[in-house]
């Protein structure tokens, strides 16, 4: 089988084990059905964050962990711990193996895979284990000694850009305290730049000497987040339901939070639901995007928007080739950004279209809930809970599309073949 395929069956093997653990009784306290489970589980591998039910209130502690094994296990990559595991058993990784993590990975070269699977399991580590011990200075004191486990899920979640949250209102207790906008926002970016840019930052800590990836994807985050934050700032400082009934400085870390947040991450410390449609219309825009390569975060990536828009300069200046940070970009990366692109606009449409025929009248919470599960975000307008069988079959589908990747899919269901005739160049009229 196509190694795309093998990652999809792969993926779906561990939904429906994390399912089956999550639908014992001990991992519940009586309210979480098959059903539940299944989605619970699917959203927790593609590290989206969409949920039935509060995570806190409905799962025991043996099923928060589960949960949190999944995250970690979605979002890392499960070919990365597979390849790990079979180095540390002494077992040689061989071809079959490698072309599976190269799709896993997202990665073009089956050079340095294992190199690159060890560089992601010692960054997110380290960067969770930093995270948990910041965050339990917040919730030790306020939880006691639970609060140390609320710090590890926090962070777990936080840097698989997952979304999980242990309250029912996610963080909104927490809008205006400064550990928590900068802790979870800092552990969120660094998971969706990819392990790559981290990597590369860490070994050359000098910008020229940067890979072209790397600066793409640093200058292409910083773009976003200001853009984001100050956007999500201007349009909703005076709305009753979301920034107008809080302080000034609230403000100022809640239109932060809320600006870098929809980048996959899927946390809220305001009511999401509240937000003017123009702002949910900027948020869709963001969680679309989504974050970097070899990332924990989903979308369409930020390198795929910036090769876009440097294709659409480049063919009104009559440019045959790309530039960018002095290197030229060829035709392949920019067809593969197209049919990227192209597969994403079509999946996220088909499914808005499909969920409006049974959920009419809500078509701004379900274009929200759609774009949020292909970004695998995880922010929603209140709908998901009211999702029949039908709705939460297709947000699991595209959950699952959004994380295995749509290329992977599109790959997995093209044909290879060489042509055997060639036909003449034909012009067709455009614009």
């Amino acid at each position: 089988m196509p190694p795309p395929a093998l990652l999809s069956l792969f993926y779906m093997a561990l939904i429906l084990l994390g399912a089956i653990f999550l639908w014992l009784p001990i991992s519940h306290y009586g309210d979480i059905g098959l059903s539940e489970a299944l989605f619970t589980a699917t959203s927790a591998v593609t590290v989206t964050g969409l949920a039935l039910a509060d995570t806190g209130s409905a799962f025991t502690g043996f099923g928060q962990a589960i949960i949190a094994i999944l995250i970690q296990l979605g979002g890392l990559g499960l070919m990365t711990f597979a390849v790990l595991l079979l180095g540390a058993l002494g077992i040689p990784v061989g071809m079959p193996q490698r072309l599976i993590l190269r799709e896993d990975l997202n990665q073009t070269s089956l050079s340095n895979l294992t190199y690159i699977a060890r560089m992601i399991l010692v960054i997110a580590l380290a960067c969770e284990t930093i995270g948990a011990a910041l965050l339990a200075l917040i919730f030790v004191p306020e939880f006691g000694w639970t609060g140390l486990w609320q710090a590890v899920f926090h962070s777990i979640s936080a840097f698989n850009n997952a979304g999980f949250a242990l309250h029912p209102d996610s963080l909104s207790q927490w809008v205006g305290n400064p550990i928590v906008n900068l802790v979870i926002p800092a552990l969120f970016i660094l998971g969706g730049l990819g392990f790559i840019v981290v990597g590369d930052v860490y070994k050359t800590r000098n910008w020229r000497k940067l890979t072209l990836h790397s600066k793409l994807m640093l200058v292409g985050t910083a773009f976003l987040i200001v853009w984001g934050s100050v956007m999500f700032g201007l349009l909703e400082w005076r709305n009753p339901e979301t920034l107008g009934h809080l302080s000034t400085i609230d403000k100022l870390w809640a239109s932060w939070f809320q600006g870098v947040t929809p980048r996959t991450a899927g946390f809220n410390t305001i009511d999401t639901g509240g937000m003017h449609d123009s702002t949910s219309l900027l948020t869709m825009t963001l969680m679309l995007v989504g974050g970097g390569s070899t990332s924990t975060a989903g979308g369409i990536k930020v390198t795929t928007l910036f090769v876009l828009l440097l294709a659409t300069v480049a063919f009104f200046r009559r440019q045959t080739t790309l530039h960018v940070f002095g290197r030229s970009l060829g035709v392949d990366e920019v067809m593969k950004v197209l049919a990227l692109t192209t597969i994403s606009m079509l999946l996220v449409l088909t499914g808005v279209f499909v969920m409006a025929i049974n959920h009419d009248g809500q078509f701004i919470d379900i274009a929200f809930e759609v774009t949020s599960a292909f970004g695998t975000v995880g922010l929603s307008r209140g709908i998901t809970g009211e999702l029949d069988g039908i709705g939460r079959g297709i947000i699991m589908t595209i959950m699952f599309v959004g994380r295995v990747g749509p290329l992977a899919i599109g790959f997995f269901l093209a044909t290879r073949s060489v042509p055997k005739v060639k036909y003449p160049a034909g012009q067709i009229y455009l614009g």
